[in-house]
């Protein structure tokens, strides 16, 4: 009954708070003093912006307004080669930019910024220290010493109720317990997958139990300990694979997190750099040409304009003047009418292409990282080429399957996938390890003494690390360890899992040299269609000149009618829109060739190198070259791991087959397709709106390097001599231009007549 009232003494009370809690928690509260209302939010989820300041970058302060229809002003010009065009693009841009989506709000920049390469993804990339994504020097990390150490002090005070526990106490005393404990260890991970283990321990333990030799005393140990696996996991080739085999986290880290897969890794990274390079020098350069393809088209739509504007006057003065002579075709108002409305129709047209070529200027600034208008408008001075290209089929295939970064990259993608599968198989064997230890044990009344004698004993426990030294007293372990999953389900599944991605891996590769071979057979397509449809629109431009010429001679005799003059002057603008157009784009085939077959750095005179290190580096690094060097060979070790990379190697590309259902493949002696002639080095200028020239500011374009702080490599532009081309084929060349005049009528390269 005493009981059941405790329980409810202590129940009605704790009920009573909770009921008035209730009751009142909604009361108004006081406050002593005055306070504006602090610390007090309506809402939970807002849109805020990130506390970040970073400067605007000078390309967009500096930058003037830009170019309009509405709003033309004299601008310098800014006569730009295709060498310092590409060559302003890698110092510019630090991301590299893309030329494929143009449009507002439509660039990856914007819209994936995580997705845009920069130059220092390989830098990023080798300093990544997260699972799957690990670098050199992270991998190298797991066999970096590891020192651990601790110490901790206790003091435990406890009644002593029974005399046989309490230490020789009386029943009622206080038995005090005082307890220190000091831990320190280095660890050591061999690439061969041994570990090595030395430290030291004391454990300190004082009392004031009367039974005890000594009322505080030390007690420890220097140890060594060594750990090498046998079998699963065993081996250097397995840990510079899998990194350094840790039970607890194998379904974690799995068997890619070694050095050589991160070396790998690093490679795919470059590659992927190497791939965002060739692709922003491609999108460049046709920006260049698309730049020069619309100034010869508003020269065009300016010819073109002009022309209408003379018809509408011809035919309003006939009409004025009674409408001709000849009664038979007399100029009516609707033969004004129709040249009023060619007239307009032409100006429309020259203003589109007037705003089409500040579109295209403006492309070509965005990808040259350039500001938007400096106050200087970019005009080409490199000519496209009219010679031939008529390259090789087999030695061209070759090329492609030699230097296209795609196979690289896949085919780092394979070696890494076949290293890990190696690793993969090791774990399907048992556990058995190789353990030892070794200890020497140490007991003292205090730590450190002057002598080792003491009041009790006449062994000399005063001192302990005396103990320690003597080595009267030691231990040792020796042995092996062995554990195996019964069924090893989740090793064999790994192990299919590698076999079956290593399978995939090979058939993308078989996929890619066969997409591969098409972008070739594609790319020679296009060289000869082009190189075709340029020639024939050159014959129909000067075909549709000649027909203007004539028509309008019988018009001025009076033996035409107006519309045909109109329709001659817009068949031959169309015809010289249609050439310049074949001619551009028969260029980009010659581009698109060079990216086809994997040579387009190269073409470009591109290469990647990797920047400077600090000076001790290299110092290190010649130092542990010379040790080696004088290093005694083992026969019975491999003092070289296996090769998985070879410093620039070329696997050999075979085209040759034993037997074709077809016979042998023969290439034709004659190329069906008319052959183009080199430009002559004539001035060619293109066309400008007003008359005045400026001269080109001068800038050194011959050579430079991207340099980026903190970047492992970065592309360098390198000024050498150009590579010949086969004794068969003419030379590419381009004709150089000077200061630019009064607009003229330009002329367009010629051709040979078609035999």
């Amino acid at each position: 009954m005493r009981r059941w009232q405790t329980i409810l003494t202590a129940i009605i009370p704790l009920t009573a708070c909770l009921a008035i809690g209730c009751l009142e928690h909604n009361a108004k509260l006081h406050y002593l003093g005055d306070a504006e209302l602090q610390h007090y939010k309506h809402e939970a989820t807002s849109i805020d912006y990130a506390d970040v300041h970073e400067p605007i970058p000078d390309t967009v302060r500096g930058s003037s307004k830009p170019r309009t229809l509405g709003d033309r002003q004299k601008d310098e010009l800014w006569n730009l080669p295709l060498i310092e065009a590409l060559h302003t693009s890698l110092n510019n841009n630090r991301i590299i930019q893309s030329g494929t989506v143009v449009g507002i709000g439509a660039k990856t920049i914007l819209n994936n910024p995580n997705a845009a390469t920069s130059v220092l993804d390989p830098a990023i990339q080798e300093t990544g220290v997260l699972f799957g994504g690990r670098g050199v020097e992270a991998a190298l990390a797991d066999f970096d010493t590891q020192f651990t150490t601790s110490m901790l002090w206790g003091r435990d005070e406890n009644v002593q109720n029974n005399p046989f526990t309490s230490g020789g106490l009386a029943p009622g005393n206080t038995l005090v317990i005082e307890s220190g404990s000091f831990r320190s260890q280095l660890q050591k991970q061999f690439a061969h997958g041994g570990t090595f283990r030395i430290g030291h321990d004391w454990d300190y333990s004082g009392t004031n139990s009367p039974l005890a030799l000594f009322q505080s005393n030390y007690r420890g140990n220097a140890r060594v300990e060594y750990r090498h696996p046998l079998w699963a996991a065993s081996g250097a080739e397995f840990t510079r694979i899998a990194g350094p085999q840790n039970p607890n986290f194998g379904g974690i880290t799995g068997v890619s997190q070694g050095v050589v897969i991160a070396r790998i890794n690093n490679d795919i990274t470059l590659a992927d750099f190497e791939a965002a390079v060739r692709n922003g020098l491609r999108d460049v350069e046709s920006a260049y040409w698309n730049l020069y393809l619309q100034y010869r088209l508003y020269d065009t739509s300016v010819t073109a304009r002009a022309s209408a504007l003379r018809s509408w006057r011809d035919a309003k003065a006939k009409l004025e003047l009674g409408g001709g002579a000849n009664p038979n075709e007399r100029f009516t108002p609707a033969d004004e009418a129709q040249a009023r409305d060619r007239y307009y129709e032409t100006r429309a047209a020259g203003e589109t292409a007037l705003n089409n070529l500040y579109a295209a200027e403006i492309n070509l600034r965005r990808l040259m990282g350039l500001p938007m208008n400096d106050g200087r408008i970019i005009r080409p001075t490199n000519e496209p080429t009219t010679a031939p290209f008529t390259p090789d089929w087999r030695s061209s295939i070759a090329d492609a399957l030699t230097h296209r970064l795609e196979l690289r990259r896949q085919g780092w993608s394979i070696k890494s996938l076949e290293l890990q599968l190696q690793a993969a198989k090791s774990l399907t064997h048992p556990r058995f390890d190789f353990v030892s230890a070794y200890r020497r044990n140490g007991f003292g009344n205090d730590l450190f003494a002057r002598s080792d004698t003491d009041p009790f004993t006449r062994q000399g426990l005063g001192s302990s690390y005396e103990t320690i030294a003597q080595g009267a007293q030691d231990g040792w372990n020796l042995g092996f360890e062995f554990s195996v999953p019964i069924g090893f389900r989740s090793a064999l599944a790994q192990v299919r899992n590698y076999e079956l991605r290593l399978a995939k891996a090979r058939e993308v590769l078989d996929l890619q040299e066969r997409e591969i071979s098409h972008d070739v057979a594609l790319a020679f397509q296009d060289l000869a269609a082009q190189h075709a449809t340029t020639k024939s629109n050159f014959h129909r431009m000067n075909a549709a000149r000649d027909r203007v010429r004539l028509v309008e001679i019988r018009f001025k005799e009076g033996d035409e009618k107006l519309d045909l003059v109109l329709r001659a002057q817009t068949s031959s603008a169309d015809a010289e829109r249609a050439y310049y157009n074949s001619l551009v784009e028969y260029n980009k085939a010659i581009t698109s060739y060079h990216f086809a077959t994997g040579q387009l750095l190269e073409y470009n005179n591109v290469h990647l190198s990797e920047g400077e290190w600090e000076p001790a580096a290299y110092e290190e690094s010649l130092k542990r070259a010379w040790a080696r060097s004088h290093g005694i060979p083992n026969k019975l070790l491999h003092a070289e791991p296996e090769v998985f990379a070879l410093p620039g190697y070329t696997p050999e590309v075979n085209l040759d087959v034993d037997s074709h259902p077809f016979g042998d493949e023969q290439l034709p002696e004659n190329d069906v397709a008319p052959l183009l002639v080199p430009a002559p080095e004539g001035e060619q200028q293109l066309p400008i709106e007003d008359s005045t020239s400026f001269d080109a500011p001068s800038s050194d374009s011959t050579s430079g390097t991207a340099e980026v702080v903190g970047a492992v490599v970065s592309p360098t532009f390198v000024e050498k001599p150009a590579q010949p081309l086969p004794e068969n084929l003419p030379e590419i060349r381009t004709s150089s231009r000077p200061e630019l005049p009064e607009i003229p009528r330009l002329q367009p390269a010629p051709f040979n007549e078609i035999e």
